[in-house]
């Protein structure tokens, strides 16, 4: 891709392009941040209606029944099963990914324990988003029986760091910042082989690169529906686990909706047969019927396109930033080689946050993570080739005139 023309031919001839308009976007914006949280699909406002004004406000307590709401954790589950190569039955749409990864992490910890109680080192890579490190720590102060974390620096060493002492081996398939992508396959062999189990983190995988969750033998996972999903702020989180540990992992968080009949009333807690041991608490309707908003555009493609969409996208973004912003000392983190990369693209620069800054001002919207890190989320149900040149050209220019170093650009904001 070598000029806006060029550009303008790929989006007419781009199968996904109608995608586009199933989402609410503002036509002055250039939306990279999809990999942070994902634009509005245009149905999200009229099912919030629908579920506020009609099935709460006319429906009410009713509605747990005639508008489905009791059933709606693991419909959308099943809904989302085909994106990660899970099967029905298998995932429930829940809580939040912390307290998601705080349950599965503690129920494989036990279930290993079980096998082998010897087994009492977690596996992680240290530079895992930093909630699921939290996590760990959290959970390993929690059973205070010796358990250890055991962080490695590159992804090249987690062969050696797996041994006969792993109980569990926590990885993000697609890393955050930098948009490294593990063959999750491949790792998970590694994992059993020294038997113990995997558990792998979705967040920026679900919705942006093809997941063969069961094709992989993968044991536990985790993902957000707030990213590529486009489910929301702050949506439900979802929790996925093989159908052959379902009836014997325990989690911790044994609630009501995790019994396998909670309108019995029993004071004595008896999970349920499947996944739906996997609930805790009454779920929050209106934020997973928002969700399923999300989910159903994708119900229109599949991920092979999304993926190829992807890659051709994150290719041509990569080539105009290093042939037209050369000499701006920005640096390529994220590899190259399409299987080890995401949906994103990520540049280090000593002064990433006040271009990044600069960059929405202009209305490029990507965001910025520690230490440096400009990072671009590609979501290929929406973002357009024109919207990668159009990024590239204002980054080039705020780069060239320096508009950047403005004071206002290095203040700090809660959220980068």
């Amino acid at each position: 891709m070598k000029t806006r023309d060029e550009a303008r031919s790929l989006d007419r001839d781009d199968p996904l392009a109608p995608m586009r308009r199933r989402f609410a976007l503002n036509p002055r914006t250039i939306y990279l941040n999809g990999n942070s949280l994902g634009v509005a699909p245009r149905a999200a406002v009229a099912r919030a209606r629908a579920v506020i004004s009609e099935e709460w406000a006319d429906g009410l307590i009713g509605s747990w029944n005639k508008a489905g709401w009791f059933a709606l954790a693991r419909r959308l589950g099943d809904k989302l099963a085909p994106l990660v190569g899970a099967a029905a039955g298998e995932i429930v749409v829940t809580d939040t990914l912390s307290v998601n990864l705080f349950k599965l992490l503690c129920a494989a910890l036990r279930l290993a324990a079980s096998r082998n109680d010897d087994r009492r080192v977690i596996v992680a890579e240290r530079g895992n988003f930093p909630t699921d490190l939290y996590i760990a720590q959290g959970v390993i102060d929690h059973l205070e029986r010796g358990y250890a974390l055991r962080l490695v620096d590159d992804a090249a060493q987690l062969p050696d760091a797996i041994d006969r002492d792993t109980a569990v081996v926590m990885l993000t398939h697609v890393n955050y910042r930098t948009g490294f992508m593990h063959d999750m396959a491949a790792l998970t062999q590694v994992i059993h082989r020294a038997g113990a189990f995997a558990l792998w983190d979705l967040a920026h995988s679900a919705g942006a690169v093809p997941v063969d969750l069961n094709g992989a033998g993968v044991d536990f996972a985790v993902g957000c529906t707030y990213k590529y999903l486009n489910g929301g702020p702050g949506a439900p989180a979802f929790a996925w686990v093989a159908k052959h540990h379902q009836s014997t992992i325990v989690q911790p968080l044994s609630g009501w909706w995790g019994h396998r009949a909670p309108f019995d009333m029993d004071p004595v807690y008896r999970p349920d047969e499947g996944i739906g041991r996997m609930l805790c608490g009454t779920q929050p309707i209106v934020s997973l019927a928002l969700v399923e908003t999300g989910l159903d555009v994708f119900l229109e493609t599949d991920m092979r396109a999304v993926r190829r969409k992807s890659l051709a996208l994150t290719d041509a973004f990569i080539d105009l930033v290093e042939t037209r912003c050369a000499g701006h000392a920005l640096t390529l983190i994220t590899p190259r080689a399409h299987a080890q990369r995401g949906s994103q693209v990520s540049f280090a620069h000593p002064h990433g946050y006040e271009i990044m800054q600069a960059l929405i001002a202009r209305g490029v919207v990507g965001d910025y993570r520690e230490p440096g890190v400009l990072r671009f989320g590609f979501a290929p149900l929406y973002t357009r080739f024109v919207d990668v040149w159009d990024a590239v050209e204002a980054l080039r220019d705020v780069l060239a005139t320096q508009t950047w170093r403005s004071p206002e650009f290095a203040a700090r904001h809660s959220v980068t």
